[in-house]
């Protein structure tokens, strides 16, 4: 079994002993439910390996229940009971005990309480201020994973209201990011290495990776994962997908002069690829190398007046 992902594990779990239990003992409730695997965890992204297996990777899924007026607090005690009875061991792999405390990741969850933890909202009806300050990491665990089934439809249809930004969103993220861009590395970096603060550099050098990287993923229509998965998800996106090496290279690499100039260099470079995939999707009319204007031609494009006038910043 050394070669199953978590999501085939907790799919195959869930047919195997999930799906009998709940027809056996809650037909009723079938209807009001929903059943996956989604949330934190590299097996909710696919991005699990042989090492993930050191912690919290285990047959089990998450189980969705509407609100207390369709089933209640003693009815869903009672299927967190029968959740837990389910058996332990299965095709070679542990389930750990689940405590009443901690945040469980997997088993009993209400849909509002889950969405309201990711997202700040129980429903995935977001206003623009709470689009604008909303973690993409939570965003990313929201939409991840598969529903095994939803005969209610809830968590679908939430799951369809944050599938990515709305538009002026996403143009708004992609300003503040690009302006942020061009001051680490089109700017600050060779000036730190002029002043001799090679240190100061490599800052500035982490700062236009975090930047590119917002970028990349927002010209992808993707969110951002948890850092630990960003290179594996840049590597996988269509979109400029090649700049994760060259991330990992202005990373790892130190900022001796000679060093230094490649390092730049490199940042220019995948400068101007952004920037004609900005001009690909039609986001900038700028006719330049600066990404300063072309964040600006981006924010010129936003049709919500309140949103195109909000500080250039507002959104990063």
């Amino acid at each position: 079994m050394d070669s199953i992902n978590g999501l085939s594990l907790s799919k195959a779990y869930f047919e195997t002993y999930g799906r009998p239990m709940l027809e056996e003992q809650f037909p009723n409730l079938i209807p009001f439910l929903a059943a996956g695997l989604t949330g934190s965890g590299s097996e909710c992204f696919g991005y699990d390996d042989a090492v993930s297996r050191d912690h919290d990777f285990e047959p089990g899924f998450c189980l969705f229940l509407p609100s207390e007026d369709l089933i209640d607090r003693k009815t869903a005690f009672r299927l967190e009971r029968a959740y837990a009875k389910l058996p332990n061991g299965f095709m070679g792999f542990s389930r750990t005990i689940i405590r009443p405390a901690g945040g469980a990741r997997r088993g009993v969850l209400r849909t509002a309480d889950f969405f309201r933890d990711k997202t700040g909202t129980p429903d995935g009806f977001l206003t623009v201020s709470e689009w604008m300050s909303v973690s993409s990491q939570g965003l990313a665990e929201s939409t991840n994973g598969e529903l095994f089934f939803d005969n209610y439809g809830e968590v679908s249809a939430i799951r369809g209201r944050l599938k990515f930004y709305p538009e002026d969103i996403r143009r708004k993220k992609l300003v503040g990011n690009l302006l942020m861009m061009a001051q680490a590395g089109q700017y600050n970096y060779s000036r730190c290495i002029r002043h001799g603060e090679t240190g100061a550099a490599q800052l500035a050098a982490g700062a236009f990776v975090d930047h590119t990287a917002e970028v990349i993923f927002l010209l992808n229509r993707r969110y951002r994962p948890f850092y630990k998965w960003m290179f594996r998800a840049l590597r996988s996106l269509p979109c400029l997908s090649l700049h994760a090496e060259l991330m990992e290279y202005l990373l790892t690499t130190d900022n001796e002069r000679s060093m230094a100039d490649e390092k730049f260099r490199v940042m220019q470079r995948m400068s101007d690829e952004i920037i004609a995939e900005l001009t690909r999707q039609n986001l900038s009319a700028a006719d330049c190398g600066d990404l300063e204007k072309h964040a600006f031609s981006v924010n010129d494009g936003i049709s919500d007046a309140g949103l195109r006038n909000a500080h250039i910043l507002a959104a990063v």
